[in-house]
C-alpha cells in the first residue's frame, strides 16, 4: 500500500476515535458544545493524535489505552486554534477552509468553546483509567497525564503563546533564542505530548522517552518553520486559511530572521535528524517515518 493510501486509511481510523469522544450537543450548554464540535470537525489530517497512536504501536502498544489521549490531544490542539484565531490574537477569519469559530459564533462563545475543549480534553484523557487494568498500565497512564498536562500548560503551549504575544507587542527585541523558545513551547510541545504519551503508555524506557522527546522537538521546530515559510509562499486555496497574516501583524518569524533559503535548509536538517532518531529504534514504524516527512515538508 502506498503512503498516501495508508495515510487516508489512518486518517479515517483516527477520525473515528476522535469523534467517539466528542460531547453530545444537548442541554442549556448546547451552543458552546456546537461551537466546540464545529471547530474540531472542521477537518484536518489529525496528525497529532496519529503521531500518538503510531508511536504507541512502534513501542509495542496494543489495545485502546492510547485512544483517550489521541482524542484529548486533538481537543487541546483545536482549542489553541480557536483562541489563536481570535481578534485579540491573530484575527484570522478562516481555518481549514471554513469561517473560524468567532466569526460564526461570536467572540464570547469562541472563548468558551476553547475553554470547553481544554477542560473536556482532561475529562477525556482521564478515561484512560477505565481502560488500564494492570498496575503497570495505571502507572504509565499517570506518567502520561503528567506529560500531557505540562505540555499544554504554562511550561508548554501557554508559555509559548505568552512569549509570542509579548513578541508581537514589541516589548523587547525578538532574538533567535526567544523565537526558538516560542516555537518549542507553542508548537513542538504538543507534538512532544503526542509522541511521548504514546511511548509512555506502550512502556518505553526512560532513555527511549528522552530520544522521542528530542525527535518530537525537531519535528515541532521544523513544522513551525515550515508554517512560517508557507505564510510567505502559500495561498488561501492551498492552505485553507489566510496567508500573509505574519506580515500583516508585523510579526517576527524564522523567515524574517534567517531568510527564506536558510529557513528551508534548517527545515531539511531538522527533518533528517528526526528521521534518523525515529528509525534507530529496534522496532521501526515505516509509516510513522513517512508521516514525519509528510508533516514537516507539507505544502498546506
Amino acid at each position: 500500500m502506498s503512503f498516501d493510501k495508508e495515510l487516508e486509511q489512518k486518517v479515517r481510523e483516527t477520525e473515528e476515535i476522535v469523534r467517539s469522544y466528542l460531547p453530545i450537543e444537548e442541554g442549556y450548554q448546547k451552543t458552546v458544545v456546537e461551537a466546540m464540535n464545529y471547530s474540531i470537525l472542521a477537518g484536518g489530517k489529525r496528525l497529532r493524535p496519529m503521531l500518538a497512536g503510531e508511536t504507541y504501536r512502534m513501542f509495542g502498544g496494543t489495545g485502546k489505552l492510547v485512544e483517550p489521549f489521541m482524542a484529548a490531544i486533538e481537543m487541546v490542539h483545536t482549542y489553541s486554534l480557536i483562541h489563536d484565531d481570535l481578534p485579540c490574537m491573530d484575527n484570522d477569519e478562516y481555518r481549514r477552509g471554513r469561517k473560524t469559530a468567532h466569526v460564526v459564533y461570536g467572540e464570547g462563545m469562541a472563548v468558551l468553546a476553547g475553554d470547553g475543549l481544554l477542560n473536556f480534553a482532561f475529562e477525556t484523557a482521564l478515561k484512560v483509567f477505565s481502560l488500564a487494568k494492570k498496575e503497570e498500565e495505571i502507572k504509565r497512564a499517570a506518567d502520561a497525564l503528567v506529560v500531557f498536562a505540562e505540555k499544554a500548560g504554562i511550561y508548554g503551549m501557554i508559555g509559548g503563546q505568552t512569549a509570542d504575544i509579548e513578541a508581537e507587542n514589541k516589548k523587547e527585541e525578538v532574538t533567535q533564542e526567544k523565537l526558538l523558545f516560542i516555537h518549542e513551547h507553542k508548537t513542538a510541545a504538543l507534538i512532544q505530548s503526542s509522541m511521548m504519551t504514546g511511548a509512555i503508555l506502550a512502556g518505553a524506557s526512560e532513555e527511549e522517552r528522552k530520544w522521542i522527546g528530542k525527535c518530537a522537538y525537531n519535528i515541532g521546530i521544523a513544522f513551525q518553520i515550515q508554517d512560517d515559510i508557507l505564510d510567505v509562499t502559500g495561498s488561501l486555496e492551498a492552505l485553507g486559511k489566510q496567508t500573509g497574516s505574519d506580515e500583516k501583524n508585523r510579526k517576527t518569524t524564522y523567515v524574517t530572521l534567517k531568510g527564506l533559503e536558510q529557513a528551508k535548509k534548517d527545515v531539511d536538517a531538522l527533518s533528517k535528524e528526526a528521521i534518523a532518531i525515529i528509525s534507530s529504534f529496534r522496532n521501526r514504524n515505516i509509516f510513522l517515518e513517512g508521516l514525519i516527512r509528510y508533516l514537516i515538508t507539507r505544502e498546506k
